[in-house]
């Protein structure tokens, strides 16, 4: 959790509200199908519904009040996946650092799967 200070108080942003905004933030990239978990029963890794996002996510927390943030994604076939992944970062560290204030140290972008259709 990250507590930010100001002349009116302070406002504490848990790291679910960190997951849900880069998860929603990297889903809406193109190229991308959605996040990605493992599941611990077979080892295959899943599509999870837009409702799930924030699961594909993880966030550290650093002793600079920054944050770090891990992205399993499940991309398109065919997509040029160094565009993809620069993109997700890109936008990733712009829409979570806008919103919330808190500065983004790195964003780790796991490719899990590609959707072949």
């Amino acid at each position: 959790m990250i507590r930010h200070n100001n002349e009116n108080g302070s406002v504490c942003i848990s790291s679910g509200v960190y997951t849900d905004i880069a998860g929603t933030a990297a889903a809406n990239c193109f190229g991308v199908k959605g996040m990605a978990a493992r599941s611990v029963t077979d080892g295959v890794y899943h599509l999870l519904r837009k409702e799930s996002a924030s699961k594909g996510v993880k966030v550290t927390f650093h002793e600079d009040n920054s944050i770090s943030i891990d992205l399993h994604v499940m991309v398109d076939h065919g997509v040029n996946l160094s565009a993809v992944g620069a993109s997700i970062i890109s936008e990733v560290r712009y829409v979570v650092s806008s919103t919330t204030g808190t500065e983004v140290r790195a964003v780790n972008v796991y490719f899990d799967s590609m959707m072949i259709e």
